[in-house]
């Protein structure tokens, strides 16, 4: 069992090690008890084990071997991560959005690799990540994985939380990820209020700012209900943000002519949602116009988990952002 509110750490690799010491040292204390991170998190594992080598026994880490290829990759990545965090173990090893699921019964996949790492004392359980509903369906009922990681948030469709039961229902640990929808969803307390209800949903809130952690520690001691009035805000929030919308995943990255993807295919909204000074200045500008030199090479359509069209959505947010400085 681990805390329900957790700690989502990929966003500590944008902070020193010391902002990110203090920071999980708060969480901790404050009795957050689940870290998830990853390998591809640039130096994240590293500040998790500078700040919470020793006190390794009050958490469960959980971390994913990212990129695996087969057996050898993962069981690779795992001994760095553990260098990395100081530790001899984590609590969950997860397979990192594979596009299609391992076989079992080959010795040298990555599943196989898993397997091992458990067999080894590396990790205590296995699980999986990934964006699209039917692979994480299929990895549920296959009975293999302790763990499924899947975006959910208060705005998702009756489907994804559909997949929550199902979890609940076969033993297998929820762990949500994007509760606050790459940062679109901008109000908290709807966004806690909106998963409270699911005992077995373990929301990962991504945290870089003592500020956010904070608030995220305020809701948990004070936990907000699903008021009528919150339900209707909730609607709307669907409303607007029906369709598709780009989550921040970054899975369309890099792109050959060195756009920000993940910005740009969303800017029209968050020049709505956030703070938006930043988003007027000439430096950001000069980065929004590079939309302008997009090829339409297809790389990004064929990465995004979501099956979105992000050149499409670059040219329409474009158009949105600009609107939005004329009338700034």
């Amino acid at each position: 069992m681990v805390s329900r509110t957790s700690f989502g750490a990929l966003p500590i690799q944008r902070v020193d090690f010391d902002t990110a010491k203090a920071i999980l040292t708060r969480a901790v204390d404050a009795g957050i008890t689940f870290i998830d991170t990853a390998s591809g998190y640039s130096d994240s594992e590293e500040k998790i084990g500078y700040a919470l080598g020793d006190r390794r026994d009050e958490v469960f880490i959980a971390t994913k071997c990212s990129g695996a290829k087969n057996r050898a990759d993962v069981l690779a990545k795992v001994e760095r991560s553990l260098e990395r965090m100081e530790t001899g173990h984590v609590d969950v090893l997860q397979l990192h959005n594979p596009s299609e699921l391992p076989d079992p019964n080959d010795p040298e996949s990555t599943y196989a690799g898993l397997v091992e790492a458990r067999d080894r004392g590396m990790t205590r359980s296995i699980g999986i990540t990934n964006h699209t509903r039917s692979l994480a369906v299929e990895a549920v009922e296959s009975g293999l994985y302790d763990t499924l990681q899947f975006p959910l948030s208060a705005i998702s469709s009756a489907d994804d939380f559909a997949l929550a039961a199902l979890c609940e229902k076969r033993d297998v640990g929820f762990i949500a990820m994007k509760a606050l929808c790459g940062g679109l969803l901008s109000n908290a307390r709807l966004a806690f209020a909106g998963l409270r209800p699911y005992e077995n949903v373990v929301p990962i809130w991504g945290i870089q700012r003592m500020d956010e952690l904070e608030e995220i520690l305020a809701l948990e001691a004070d936990p907000p209900e699903l008021t009528a009035e919150l339900e209707a805000e909730i609607e709307r929030e669907k409303a607007e943000l029906a369709g598709g919308f780009c989550r921040a995943c970054g899975y369309c990255l890099p792109c050959r002519v060195d756009i920000n993807i993940p910005v740009a295919a969303r800017i029209g909204l968050m020049v709505r949602r956030l703070p938006s000074g930043r988003f007027a200045t000439p430096e950001f500008q000069a980065e929004m116009a590079k939309v302008e030199d997009c090829i339409d090479c297809g790389d990004c359509r064929t990465r995004c988990p979501y099956h979105l069209d992000p050149p499409a959505l670059m040219k329409t947010h474009r158009r949105q952002y600009l609107e939005w400085l004329e009338s700034a």
